[in-house]
């Protein structure tokens, strides 16, 4: 799915400038020894080269930076917390989540996968569920993730949101949604067969 929240855009930008690096670094490489193949120089009287040694010990440092800066910056605008409009609790169960709106009344409710055989013929098959979570958008919400029993994920790709839900523990995170949209989400923890 597209994105639709600010911080998948930033992700999604991460990832371009990444892969533009590294398709930098292929064709160089790739270049190079392409040449080594058609060249037929040789100096008997080199025995040592400070420069070139330098330059490919500095250069990939350099390069490395230019990856591992903005890589910080992502890291710490995904574990900022702002003032949430809306927290939502999600617990996990195997084989179903359970969700609490806190703030309105503790709202309740359980959320299964349809099973394959009831899905109408529009539905996604290990995706769509019976009760689906409403969210605001142009909202910060936030996402109070735990467990009942074994380690659940919860994640939704098109937001930049994932959380593990582990029994004992209570994971938090918050999220932007800008558009709206309906949006789809899979655990991937090996917790058993047809588990999403």
């Amino acid at each position: 799915q597209d994105s639709a929240s600010p911080l998948m855009e930033q992700l999604i930008f991460f990832h371009d400038h990444a892969l533009l690096i590294l398709v930098m670094i292929t064709v160089l490489v790739g270049y190079l020894m392409f040449m080594l193949f058609f060249n037929n120089y040789v100096n008997r009287f080199l025995l040592h080269g400070q420069l070139i040694e330098m330059i490919w010990t500095i250069l990939p440092a350099i390069i490395l930076l230019f990856i591992a800066l903005p890589s910080l910056r992502l890291l710490y605008f995904l574990d900022e917390i702002n003032e949430p409009s809306v927290t939502l609790k999600s617990i996990g169960h195997q084989w179903y989540w359970s969700y609490e709106y806190s703030d309105f009344n503790n709202i309740e409710f359980d959320s299964y996968m349809i099973p394959t055989n009831e899905l109408s013929t529009d539905g996604f098959r290990l995706l769509d569920i019976d009760n689906r979570i409403v969210l605001p958008m142009n909202s910060q919400i936030q996402i109070l993730v735990t467990a009942a029993d074994v380690i659940h994920l919860w994640t939704i790709p098109a937001l930049g949101v994932k959380v593990n839900g582990t029994p004992g523990r209570l994971n938090q995170t918050n999220f932007f949604i800008n558009r709206p949209g309906l949006f789809y989400g899979q655990c991937s923890e090996i917790c058993g067969a047809n588990h999403s």
